[in-house]
């Protein structure tokens, strides 16, 4: 069949599905999926949502696996700690991951929206779920709608809805358990409200942008809200795969009648594609569509009817645009080659970075206002403040060396020695000490170790201010 025989009305480009030309919200039923994909995407959500709701629970040398502690500034990714000093890695770590979407993007199109974004599988795997259950499938849906308020759907949207708001609830506390960690959500559980208000009024603000979002919003965050789904504009191209339409094989659509020879193309008109797309849109308009969200749906349904009609599947599957219509296909464009190999690099600097990157860091600067002092003995003095973080979940007892020039010596002001507590910072005054024959210059640069015991554990760089030479 020729490309030239398959002419869409590109019109669908000028509306959304969920939206009517009065600006007022249509609200979607789908219809529930079946079939393969939809089997496998099911355990693939199961295993996130587990490891979701599980994540801040999970520890790793004591620390929790993930914890984004934005108004304490600290980070915990895998059982490491980041602290401000470490901007610079999670500023690479993200660029990687900006790249890791791009070259992802390109090359499998919005997969991960279908199939492993959290808004896809809470809302498809979790809420409509409990709809199906509860008020069946989309044409009894819209039915129960219609019906005026009686018992039966009195208490089947009261069910429902209450549901919603418990899951939404434990979204919630989950939420912030990744920012505030599980020690501060079970005070702010256990505790009387009136000691945690913030959190409260927190716990109640998330709980309910979650149901609002999850019970009426709904498709509506990818198709308006979501900033990855404006950037698949940009990011595919014809040579991506995409959930796509096999128009060459499916055009021109003609329903099945019994008992009539077949001239049409292998579409029998079935709408069933349509009816199952959680964004409504109609993936046989044979291009690429903002709202798809490659959840695969209609490529089961599609499939299901093509088993039904005795015809080979995949009128509807994973393809590019250039192999629909060239019959060729899938292959790695140089785009992609590229992409992947900036990606490969910024993966090497950042386990480069995040293999040396030390678990104890020191800053030290000279006293503000304090000049070198000369000792009686003929040594020379400086005045300096020190700062110490931990990025590990031990303490450390702390003691200040000079490292080069080895002559030098320190002598901490009012007290015997730091003590570095766990995941905590130390901080301190001291002398730095040393001869007159080992300054040759009016800034001398030092070396200064951190030691706990005998063992090195920190060193770092600062100017030593001497008179002139």
């Amino acid at each position: 069949m020729s490309t030239t025989q398959f002419k869409p009305n590109d019109s669908y480009r000028d509306s959304i599905a969920t939206i009517d030309a009065k600006g007022a919200r249509v609200w979607l039923y789908p219809k529930k999926p079946s079939g393969r994909l939809y089997r496998y995407r099911k355990l693939l959500s199961y295993g996130f949502l587990a490891l979701l709701f599980a994540g801040p629970w999970l520890r790793i040398n004591d620390l929790p696996v993930l914890l984004l502690n934005l108004p304490a500034r600290k980070f915990i990714i895998f059982g490491q700690i980041f602290w401000p000093q470490d901007f610079f890695i999670l500023l690479l770590g993200s660029l990687t991951f900006l790249v890791f979407i791009i070259v992802f993007t390109v090359v499998y199109g919005r997969v991960f929206c279908g199939w492993v974004c959290p808004q896809t599988i809470f809302l498809e795997m979790v809420f409509r779920r409990i709809e199906y259950w509860l008020e069946g499938d989309a044409p009894q849906q819209k039915a129960l709608d219609r019906r005026a308020l009686d018992w039966d759907k009195l208490w089947r949207k009261t069910t429902k809805h209450a549901l919603f708001l418990a899951i939404s609830f434990l979204i919630a506390n989950t939420f912030l358990a990744y920012v505030i960690g599980t020690d501060e959500l079970l005070k702010l559980v256990t505790d009387a409200p009136s000691a945690h208000l913030g959190g409260l009024a927190s716990m109640v603000i998330f709980t309910g942008i979650f149901y609002a979002v999850f019970a009426r919003f709904r498709e509506q965050v990818c198709t308006i809200v979501c900033p990855y789904g404006r950037l698949q504009g940009v990011l595919v191209d014809k040579d991506s795969l995409v959930v796509a339409y096999d128009y060459q094989r499916g055009e021109p659509r003609e329903k099945l009648r019994k008992n009539q020879l077949r001239t049409a193309g292998d579409c029998i008109d079935c709408n069933q594609c349509v009816q199952v797309c959680p964004t409504g849109i109609d993936i046989r308009n044979g291009a690429t569509q903002l709202e798809c969200t490659n959840c695969t749906a209609c490529i089961d349904a599609c499939n299901n009817i093509m088993a039904l009609i005795n015809k080979p599947e995949g009128l509807i599957r994973h393809a590019t645009e250039n192999d629909i219509a060239n019959g060729t296909k899938f292959r790695v464009t140089r785009r992609v080659k590229a992409l992947s190999g900036v990606l490969a690099g910024l993966l090497l600097v950042l386990t480069g970075l995040l293999v040396s990157r030390a678990n104890v860091a020191a800053t030290v600067l000279r006293t503000p206002g304090q000049l070198f002092q000369k000792t009686s003995h003929g040594t020379i003095t400086n005045l300096y403040n020190i700062s110490v973080i931990n990025k590990t979940n031990r303490p450390y007892p702390l003691t200040l060396r000079v490292l080069e020039p080895a002559q030098g010596r320190i002598s901490l002001v009012g007290s015997n020695g730091l003590k570095l507590p766990a995941q905590g910072i130390a901080e301190g005054v001291f002398f730095a000490e040393l001869p007159r024959t080992s300054l040759h210059r009016t800034n001398q640069p030092i070396r200064i170790g951190l030691f706990s015991g005998n063992k090195l554990i920190a060193e770092t760089s600062t100017k030593f201010l001497g008179p002139a030479q």
